[in-house]
């Protein structure tokens, strides 16, 4: 028996479901977060225990529309994290935070992942999630409610793993 447990593959068609709901959930964050300089980080626990994360720093503008990425590598990672979130199979949680950049300190709302989409996290977990570790210099955030985010029902694909 492995010190680890192996992870589960998916199916092709779950991925391409997973993935089609990452383009959705995604949009929906960028309408959500509106204009401005934003950061998202994604927290995962995969099935295997091991965590894993992706961080990727956006512009966004809403007139004229516009995305803006700073780093083409690290938004595809955290994009292909996302998928496997929402897929489940090979993860157990996942926690998606969006800081904004704002005076006098940025804000941050952020949405767990539930069923196979996100869902807006409770103010005072965020608080936790956000808070600097002691001894560590970071700016601290204005943690605000997430948003919650529009779903479009699920055609023939295949259910995500809750």
């Amino acid at each position: 028996m492995p010190a680890r447990p192996e992870l589960t593959h998916p199916g092709d068609n779950a991925i391409a479901a997973a993935m089609s709901r990452t383009l959705t959930a995604l949009s929906a964050v960028f309408q959500a977060l509106g204009d401005g300089e934003h950061t998202l980080n994604l927290v995962a626990q995969r099935t295997d225990h091991a965590f894993v994360t992706g961080r990727t720093d956006l512009s966004i503008g809403m007139e004229p529309l516009r995305l803006a990425v700073l780093d083409e590598d690290e938004f595809c990672a955290l994009r292909m994290l996302l998928v496997f979130a929402l897929e489940g199979s090979t993860m157990r949680s996942a926690v998606l935070i969006a800081t904004t950049a704002a005076e006098p300190n940025p804000r941050a709302c952020g949405w767990s992942l539930r069923g196979g989409w996100l869902h807006p996290m409770a103010t005072d977990a965020l608080q936790e999630a956000v808070v600097p570790c002691p001894d560590v210099s970071a700016v601290e955030r204005e943690v605000y409610p997430a948003p919650v985010l529009p779903q479009l029902p699920d055609s023939d694909e295949e259910r995500p793993h809750a």
